[in-house]
């Protein structure tokens, strides 16, 4: 394999019992790069993650990672690579120092613990709490921590940002960045497509077990769905916004209230709204699911 490629899967299948997880995932990370894996829940990220660190196998394909097969050297692999769970195991009764020090060892007493401590301030989280008081957002932390600490070549995330507030978000995007202008590679799954849009050099899409594109970021714009509820301050005919492009009336309500769907960029919209009589607006996102399913959908209706 090439020395430019961190991480590879070619051809990844992988069932339990009858239900079918995977259906031929094809990957290829470069060095260097945060890579994106963007996908509704149950579409596959965390197996596909799993079978790269040979937590689980594959019932078919083959993974490369950093050069090596983790089904032929697993321990080689592991020793390279910060794996941050959807759901990490840890003992409730240490404390937080005491969990990090026990990974510490088993990574055979070689962390910087100047490193430690720094890594828990930029989290604001506190070593000297025990597990079990944790929340579900600190436990985020520990888990954040113990994937950077011993500087990683490569950075396996699922979910990163899971139960964090957004300005924690931010600091773990910056923490990511960072590692990246370290050289170390970054792959992080997610089902927010504004994360991956914020973080993500290259981004890959999974639907259903199966890549259904590969993208920049910038690309993303295209799968932007919301809906949109618009109060006037008197009755108006709004059936002139669903000749904005990108906008489709759902409902009207008496000339006093449309509820509209937006693909794409905002501002066409929001320039048509400045001829009416607005009261106020909300807007919703939908979940990537339905986004998927609208966009892909529409796809292959025009084909």
């Amino acid at each position: 394999m090439s020395e430019q490629i961190a991480l590879m899967a070619k051809g990844l299948t992988k069932s339990y019992g009858k239900v079918v997880a995977l259906r031929g995932v094809d990957l290829q990370v470069r060095r260097g790069e945060i890579f994106g894996f963007l996908g509704p829940n149950g579409a596959g990220k965390t197996t596909t993650i799993r079978c790269l660190l040979d937590l689980i196998r594959p019932d078919g394909g083959d993974v490369q990672v950093l050069g090596l097969d983790p089904q032929v050297d697993p321990v080689a692999v592991r020793a390279q690579v910060g794996y941050l769970p959807g759901e990490l195991s840890m003992e409730d009764n240490l404390k937080v120092e005491g969990q990090l020090r026990y990974y510490n060892d088993l990574r055979g007493n070689k962390i910087d613990w100047e490193r430690v401590r720094q890594l828990a301030r930029r989290l604001d989280l506190d070593l000297r709490r025990s597990i079990k008081n944790l929340s579900k957002g600190n436990k985020q932390k520990v888990g954040i921590v113990q994937a950077l600490m011993h500087r990683p070549q490569l950075l396996l995330m699922d979910e990163p940002t899971s139960g964090l507030d957004p300005l924690m978000q931010q600091e773990v995007y910056r923490l990511l960045r960072e590692a990246r202008d370290d050289g170390a590679t970054v792959f992080f799954s997610s089902h927010i497509i504004s994360e991956v849009d914020a973080l993500a050099d290259r981004v890959a899409i999974i639907r259903q077990g199966v890549i259904v594109e590969e993208a920049e970021p910038q690309q993303l714009v295209q799968l932007a769905l919301r809906r949109m509820q618009v109060r006037f301050k008197e009755a108006v005919d709004p059936t002139p916004l669903a000749a904005v492009p990108g906008i489709t009336m759902l409902s009207q309500s008496n000339g006093m209230m449309a509820h509209l769907q937006v693909e794409g960029e905002m501002d066409g919209l929001i320039k048509a709204l400045a001829a009416f009589p607005v009261s106020d607006f909300e807007t919703e996102r939908p979940s990537l699911e339905e986004i998927f399913l609208a966009y892909y959908e529409a796809e292959k209706e025009g084909n």
